[in-house]
């Protein structure tokens, strides 16, 4: 028997969560230094989830006391692993693009995180998600799951 495949939806609200407010402070203030945080944050959850910072503030001071509850569904943790590299790639460039003078663009990009995180934290619509699937249907390597067919 294939064992069943889940993520805890509770913990990718939490990361959004946290994400889209610190992102949201750092364009606001002009505090550069956040996007340098966010965005490896963000690499290292993606690249090497058992070091997930804000997974980790989840699991050991949220779920604990009861503030958010867990979110378990049948589902892939590729896709969402995916959004979060697009997400720590945007927001790391943003900063290299801050620092090298071209502020327009390197604010625009930590818009964009906060426009599809909140997405996804308010209205469950994943477009990094959306994107691994696509590429999935195309053969692209690596991008090796399928969506989760619905049991009924």
């Amino acid at each position: 028997m294939i064992p069943e495949r889940t993520v805890d939806h509770s913990a990718i609200r939490v990361n959004q969560a946290i994400s889209v407010t610190l992102l949201a402070i750092a364009f606001v203030t002009g505090a550069a230094w956040l996007l340098l945080i966010v965005g490896p944050v963000l690499l290292i959850s993606a690249l090497a989830p058992r070091y997930a910072l804000f997974t980790a503030f989840y699991r050991h001071a949220l779920r604990p006391t009861g503030l958010v509850k867990p979110g378990v569904i049948r589902d892939n943790p590729e896709p969402h692993r995916f959004a979060q590299l697009l997400g720590g790639t945007l927001v790391t460039l943003a900063f290299v693009l801050v620092l090298a003078g071209a502020e327009t663009l390197g604010w625009a990009l930590p818009l964009v995180v906060i426009a599809l995180a909140s997405l996804n934290l308010f209205a469950g619509w994943c477009a990094g998600c959306m994107m691994y699937y696509w590429f999935n249907r195309l053969g692209v390597p690596g991008f090796t799951r399928s969506p989760i067919e619905a049991s009924h």
